[in-house]
């Protein structure tokens, strides 16, 4: 990839060098004029310019509605497609769980619970105890 690039760099170089050394004897004798002619009449060019401003403009316009349009309808549709897996993963878990007996809880979790309820308790009787 890196001698692709080098190759191509140097190729233009050398072109480029080859265009203004042709270009060098012409000047020298000066056949090319340094003065550039205005191809297009000033009327012309306005005219030009307010039609493309009036044409950008409407398509601009239709461009935006199509873009808010878009947005609107995957926004929508990823709405959609997001509550149907919710409630597909919900009826899933119902379904794992609606053939089993009631599931046992571990001993960790039960010793956590436990102890947040003991911290409710004792919070409780120090507000109890503050007047708060």
């Amino acid at each position: 990839m890196m001698y692709l690039l080098l190759i191509l760099f140097f190729t233009s170089l050398f072109s480029i060098i080859i265009m203004i050394g042709r270009k060098l004897p012409a000047l020298e004798q000066k056949q090319i004029s340094n003065q550039e002619e205005i191809l297009f009449e000033l009327p012309f060019l306005k005219e030009v310019k307010h039609i493309t401003i009036k044409g950008m403009k409407k398509h601009g316009y239709a461009g935006l509605v199509a873009i808010v349009r878009f947005y609107i309808r995957s926004t929508n549709f990823l709405k959609n497609k997001y509550e149907e897996i919710r409630l597909k993963i919900k009826n899933r878990g119902n379904r794992n769980h609606a053939g089993d007996e009631k599931r046992e809880i571990s001993k960790f979790l039960k010793i956590i619970g436990e102890y947040k309820q003991k911290i409710r308790e004792i919070k409780h009787r120090i507000k109890k105890e503050e007047n708060l």
